[in-house]
């Protein structure tokens, strides 16, 4: 048995940690993706890797990070003052630029982890064929360093050898490393913040809370799935393409429901493709995750339990579920998206009035390098860009915010004018972008990107060909554009592409629109 009050308690002691862990690294980090950006995420994990709470951070990091932890601890032999790195896809990563931190935490000479801190942030290059590191690839090996898990602190020590292999293979390894530096401290935080709760209430009893707490959501998840209607429903999707050729990739989910229990099938999606938007399972499992925790209407803590009740079936070797060597640096950004459109999507049948219409569907990245002639060194530089929220059956869309898996701020203008040899010439909500209805959805963003030197541009983006659907008669939102402005000329872009750009060109994002929800009213003379 346990104390109501003391399980309260003890979920916001958990993830308070987390939120300080996520406090410093923000603090200590270098690059503006991490410092500005907010692209990192923070979480506390019990000794078998499984989440304990999270702070409110990525969607798409946080229920992958289990992932990550757990091939942590089947590869490394961890000891008290260890901490391990990894960013393999193909080894509980989503892509190659989230580096992620374990760190395991003994008590009193305990012989084995009682628990585990992690974080995962969007490093702004980790190698590859472009600056960035987001580029249209074909495999892995052209996105960046591969880490499969190591240990990068051993004894309290930073193992300079790991360091120098991942700094040696990047465009900025200053940042970088100090930035792995930043990620190392946010969890020694986190060790010491779990050191003082053992001691105050004693290790049994912190253990004790951290499997009520998981046993307290998988409860409260079974109670919201067994609300829904029984059934079989079914939706499908598109992402416009794979970057290498004209043709559409399919998402296809069957959610099947059945009293407190729901399986999740993506049968029927898209076999791997030969360009990046490939998903690993640690992806598909995040984004369900999510979903089905949007339809909790209590403040429950975030974590595993949360999963017990959700089966979830993706063929291996399919865009949902991709086998090495593919390239799957858009998959974690972009089908990750569409995969929340589609789960969203086939749960309107069931519960319409809990689910929003299509939100924008898309990180809209855009990765810049270069050489900076006046600094005298390279730059990379990496930002996501948000879009129009759906409507939701009693009210329309947000304008111009982030949506579904993606959790960042943008870029402050004077930050990018202060360290980079671009500027941002233009910013606002883009007009008349909205899918119309008897609510309308959110518009979506205009963001030019105007340089100052010679630079490498990579975009990936999505919705381009394939809107934003509306629900219940609701129209669907404008479509995304991207469009290359030099020398007075206009030039459309593809939502997948890396270019060159030079002096005085400019680089313009129009993202896309939400959809709208219920029929519009007609008005009458």
């Amino acid at each position: 048995m346990f104390n109501p009050i003391d399980l309260e308690i003890f979920n916001n002691l958990f993830s308070t940690i987390c939120e300080e862990m996520g406090v410093v690294l923000c603090k200590s980090s270098f690059s503006t993706n991490i410092k500005e950006r907010k692209d990192f995420s923070c979480a506390l994990f019990d000794h078998r890797g499984e989440m304990v709470s999270q702070a409110e951070h990525l969607p798409v990091h946080l229920a992958s990070m289990s992932m990550s932890v757990e091939e942590a601890i089947k590869a490394v032999e961890m000891s008290d003052g260890d901490a391990v790195i990894l960013n393999d896809p193909f080894q509980g990563g989503t892509h190659l630029p989230d580096i992620t931190v374990v760190t395991p935490f003994f008590y009193k000479g305990s012989k084995k982890p009682v628990f585990y801190v992690a974080n995962r942030a969007h490093h702004s290059d980790v190698g590859g064929m472009s600056p960035g590191s987001m580029c249209n690839a074909t495999e892995i090996y052209q996105e960046g360093i591969r880490i499969p898990p190591v240990k990068i602190v051993q004894g309290n020590i930073i193992n300079r050898e790991i360091m120098s292999i991942i700094t040696s293979n990047v465009r900025t390894p200053k940042e970088r490393e100090w930035d792995i530096i930043a990620q190392i401290s946010a969890n020694t935080i986190g060790k010491q913040r779990l050191n003082e709760l053992c001691e105050k209430y004693g290790k049994s009893e912190v253990v004790k809370y951290s499997f009520e707490l998981q046993g307290y959501s998988a409860r409260i998840m079974k109670s919201v799935i067994k609300k829904i209607p029984d059934g079989e429903y079914s939706f499908s999707d598109y992402l416009d393409d794979d970057g290498t050729v004209e043709k559409s990739v399919r998402i296809k989910v069957r959610v099947i429901i059945k009293g407190n229990s729901v399986s999740v099938d993506f049968s029927g999606s898209s076999w791997q493709v030969d360009g990046c938007v490939n998903a690993v399972y640690a992806v598909t499992v995040s984004c369900v995750f999510y979903v089905f925790r949007c339809l909790v209407d209590s403040d429950i803590p975030s974590n595993s339990g949360c999963m017990r009740s959700i089966s979830i079936t993706a063929p291996e070797g399919s865009v949902v579920n991709a086998k090495s060597p593919s390239a799957v640096s858009g998959g974690n950004v972009e089908t990750s998206q569409r995969i929340v459109d589609v789960v969203f999507g086939a749960l309107s049948k069931a519960v319409p009035e809990m689910i929003p219409a299509a939100s924008s569907g898309t990180m809209n990245n855009i990765a810049i390098g270069g050489y900076d002639k006046l600094k005298g060194s390279h730059f990379t530089y990496y930002e996501t860009i948000g879009g129009g929220m759906g409507a939701r059956h009693n009210s329309d869309g947000l304008n111009a915010i982030h949506t579904h898996m993606t959790n960042t701020l943008n870029t402050p203008v004077e930050t990018i004018e202060h360290n980079y040899p671009f500027r941002i010439s233009q910013y606002k909500i883009r007009p008349q972008s909205c899918g119309m209805g008897k609510h309308k959805g959110g518009h979506g963003i205009i963001r030019n990107y105007e340089f100052f030197q010679a630079a490498t541009v990579s975009i990936l983006s999505d919705r381009r060909k394939h809107a934003p659907y509306g629900l219940r008669g609701g129209k669907k939102g404008q479509l995304g554009q991207n469009t290359l402005i030099s020398k007075g000329r206009r030039r459309k872009l593809p939502s997948k592409t890396t270019i060159n750009v030079n002096t005085g060109d400019v680089i313009s994002i129009h993202t896309p629109g939400g959809g709208g929800y219920g029929k519009q009213k007609v008005k009458s003379d």
